[in-house]
């Protein structure tokens, strides 16, 4: 019975982080991807997490610049009001 358990946290601890998914593409965004990733001497997978990693990235800055804006505004809606009727 140990050993099941000493098994089953060693199971755990040594567990990669990753999952395996399978991406559908056209013949055209295929070629693309290929054409890509020799551009760039990178493997297909690495140019598609590349690619989401900076999509991730610019959508975390649109989110802070909405976030700003829904604080500012409110604020200066007056002022800005103003200078757009000068």
């Amino acid at each position: 019975m140990a050993e099941s358990i000493v098994f089953s946290e060693w199971y755990q601890r040594d567990t990669i982080n990753r999952m395996a998914m399978t991406l559908r593409l056209t013949e055209e965004e295929n070629r693309r991807l290929t054409a890509l990733a020799a551009a760039e001497g990178r493997s297909k997978q690495e140019v598609v997490r590349s690619a989401l990693a900076e999509r991730w990235a610019r959508q975390q800055k649109e989110q802070q610049l909405h976030d700003v804006m829904q604080r500012v505004l409110p604020r200066y809606r007056g002022l800005l009001d103003r200078l757009g009727s000068a």
